[in-house]
């Protein structure tokens, strides 16, 4: 099924960006890509080879108001003035996902949640992938999915949702829609208001019918909370603590109640798409965690050095912490979302010993656990932090990167974070 609409402008520049460019350009629309800032390689020079027009440093608002369709990127509030303005005139504005969406009749695994969501989305798209069956990873994870319903078109995408992809989705549907969980996050881009974000995150059940799949945390009370405002019309599949795997825990890769909790939402999903449990068994066996996600850096002088610089808010480093089986150094600290860290609280006078703030501005994080653990160090930089462990770890114990917060005020992103924080600790 193809659009009618021939003037697409694609706002923002980046993987998602290109790939709906790509895709706008093979379905003979007249393509405009805008992106405010410069544009990263390899993208400008790909537009470039491939003689798709677009522009950087500003947007032209006359040539982007006077298209038919406007993609976005998941970046982009809309709260901007261009997209106010779009809306006002009644030009539809998307996501890339909702645009590749329309031009694919493929299966789609969608996964969404506070954390979680990339274990369990690589997860799945292991498992599918190590039964020989033939599919894509699209989303936070993976190349576009507009590229490859472009490029490289397959029969079935396991797709990482996040809430901002979410909020440009109208016709989009899941055939099978997991929801790990919902714990305040961003709730800077949604008024502060946490119904706002519980109601994006509720947008992965939207267009589902009696055939598809809706899996889900029952031990989640908001997502129970929720219920009653929606007319769930899909089969409902949902895992707690008590759900059997299938296979022995201990003979699970991936360690802690979260991470039984991913594997058992990729078990329903893999399930739902005709999966046997040998075959789910199989695929769980041969993972590998998600790099900055307890990724296990190194143990040096009897310290035991983590990476979970993916724990971007106060749910995911609970997580961290509950998975901890010996005294814990943690570094915390960063972009601070509007965190309320007494859900941590219990975790941290039972495991943690000290911590060592990294950031900007650490006096919330100071004065919160000033009193529940032995120390707190306060510092501004990278390698700052990891001295400051290095000198306070004992033999025995870990140091957690697990920072509850985004990364962006000493970093591009926590990828970045993360790999810098690996690279000295290697380096140690």
């Amino acid at each position: 099924m193809k659009d009618k609409k021939n003037r697409l402008v694609v706002l923002g520049g980046g993987e998602s960006g290109y790939g709906a460019a790509v895709l706008g350009r093979k379905l003979g629309m007249e393509v405009l890509l805008s992106d405010s800032g410069t544009l990263k390689e390899p993208y400008r020079s790909l537009l470039v080879q491939e003689g798709i027009p677009f522009e950087e440093g500003g947007h032209t608002p006359e040539k982007i108001l006077d298209a038919d369709l406007v993609v976005k990127s998941p970046g982009i509030p809309e709260t901007a003035p261009l997209v106010v303005a779009l809306r006002d005139k009644g030009v539809e504005v998307i996501s890339e996902i909702e645009f590749a969406g329309r031009h694919t009749d493929a299966r789609m695994i969608c996964i969404t949640g506070s954390n979680g969501k990339t274990t369990t989305t690589s997860l799945i798209y292991h498992i599918l992938r190590q039964a020989g069956r033939d599919v894509g990873l699209a989303g936070n994870i993976g190349h576009s999915l507009a590229l490859q319903v472009a490029r490289d078109p397959k029969p079935c995408y396991v797709i990482e949702l996040s809430s901002f992809q979410l909020d440009g989705m109208y016709r989009f549907k899941a055939d099978v829609a997991v929801l790990m969980n919902i714990t305040p996050d961003h709730l800077d881009r949604y008024d502060h208001k946490m119904q706002n974000y519980v109601e994006s995150k509720f947008r992965i059940i939207r267009n589902q019918t009696a055939s598809d799949v809706f899996i889900y945390w029952d031990g989640d009370p908001v997502i129970k909370a929720e219920f009653p405002r929606h007319d769930i019309k899909a089969r409902l599949l949902p895992f707690d603590a008590d759900t059997l795997p299938v296979l022995p825990k201990e003979d699970i890769p991936i360690k802690g109640l979260h991470n039984l909790f991913n594997a058992l939402a990729a078990t329903l999903a893999c399930r739902a798409v005709g999966l046997t449990d040998e075959e789910i068994a199989a695929g769980i066996r041969t993972f590998k965690a998600v790099p900055h996600r307890l990724e296990f850096i190194r143990e040096k002088d009897g310290v035991r050095w983590i990476n979970d610089s993916k724990a971007t808010n106060v749910a995911s480093t609970y997580y961290a912490l509950e998975a901890m089986d010996r005294p814990t150094v943690l570094i915390l600290g960063g972009t601070d979302k509007g965190n309320d860290y007494s859900e941590i609280l219990p975790f941290v006078k039972e495991k943690v010993r000290h911590i060592v703030c990294m950031g900007v501005d650490n006096a919330k994080i100071v004065k919160f656990f000033s009193g529940h653990v032995e120390g707190i160090i306060d510092t501004h930089s990278l390698a700052e932090a990891v001295e400051c462990c290095r000198r306070v770890a004992r033999p025995g114990e870990t140091v957690l990167l697990s920072p509850c917060c985004a990364s962006f005020d000493l970093f591009k992103n926590y990828e970045q974070r993360g790999d810098l924080f690996r690279e000295a600790v290697t380096n140690l």
